[in-house]
């Protein structure tokens, strides 16, 4: 790898790193506690903690079949706003985008494959 492509990769990560975060902040009203960020050939993994927003904590003790929807269809929001945001910010080609969390310890994790 050279040192172009070394550095392209770091602007990248640090690019997506934003993108996530903001997102997080558009759809939950908070940012991620922490995340990291690795990168494979066309694929890049973001690994996030995450806080829980304090309503669906709540709503998790009762009605937990409830939440377990309420957390998909976020996480659909979330993949689609994403997308967006990296092809109009980094112009770069999406392909997909696969997330699940755990909404119990709080962790994420989320693979974006782009276009070759």
């Amino acid at each position: 790898m050279t040192v172009l492509t070394s550095k392209l990769f770091q602007t990248i990560k640090k690019d997506l790193a934003f993108l996530y975060n903001r997102v997080n902040q558009e759809i939950y009203g908070t940012g991620v506690k922490k995340q990291r960020i690795e990168t494979f050939d066309d694929r890049v993994i973001i690994f996030a903690q995450h806080k829980r927003v304090q309503a669906l904590q709540m709503l998790s003790q009762n009605f937990h079949h409830l939440t377990i929807s309420v957390d998909s269809a976020l996480i659909v929001e979330f993949k689609s706003l994403l997308k967006g945001m990296i092809e109009d910010a980094l112009h770069l080609k999406v392909k997909t985008i696969l997330k699940d969390y755990d909404p119990v310890t709080e962790e994420a994790c989320t693979i974006i494959y782009f276009q070759e």
